[in-house]
């Protein structure tokens, strides 16, 4: 699975809208290492919107902590700059971050993105699904789909 940085706020400590609707279902997922992958660019926003939000000292702290909650941090090419391109043309109504993160998640082979984002359920290749379904499923003893 990817994960997108929208689900990481509640898991390395963080407040607002997206911590909120992550919800208190996935606070297990700050208890260890998550069956997942994310990608350098994930780690990117994740650090610019905390340096922004909170500062400097915060947003290293939080990107330490997101990669140390993944099983690996994918790198960002070319190709998967171009491939977002070829996104972007094909769905002009995606934004260039969200058709980044699919391009990466093809150039993996990942086929499923944890994330709130509902951008993606238009990309043919990524099956999303949010947070409390991955949980509920974790909880269950089942798997959201194949990584």
């Amino acid at each position: 699975m990817f994960i997108d940085a929208n689900i990481f706020p509640h898991a390395v400590g963080g407040e607002g809208p997206i911590a909120t609707r992550v919800g208190p279902s996935s606070q297990p997922w700050g208890q260890g290492r998550l069956a997942g992958v994310t990608s350098s660019e994930v780690l990117r926003e994740i650090m610019h919107v905390r340096a922004r939000r909170m500062g400097a000292f915060d947003a290293v702290a939080a990107v330490r902590a997101t990669a140390a909650l993944v099983g690996e941090v994918l790198p960002v090419g070319v190709n998967d700059v171009l491939e977002a391109c070829e996104l972007l043309a094909a769905h002009p109504r995606f934004r260039a971050r969200a058709a980044l993160h699919a391009a990466v998640m093809r150039t993996a082979g990942i086929a499923v993105m944890v994330s709130v984002d509902r951008d993606f359920d238009a990309v043919p290749h990524v099956q999303r699904v949010g947070s409390s379904e991955v949980m509920r499923q974790r909880d269950d003893g089942g798997a959201p789909g194949k990584a």
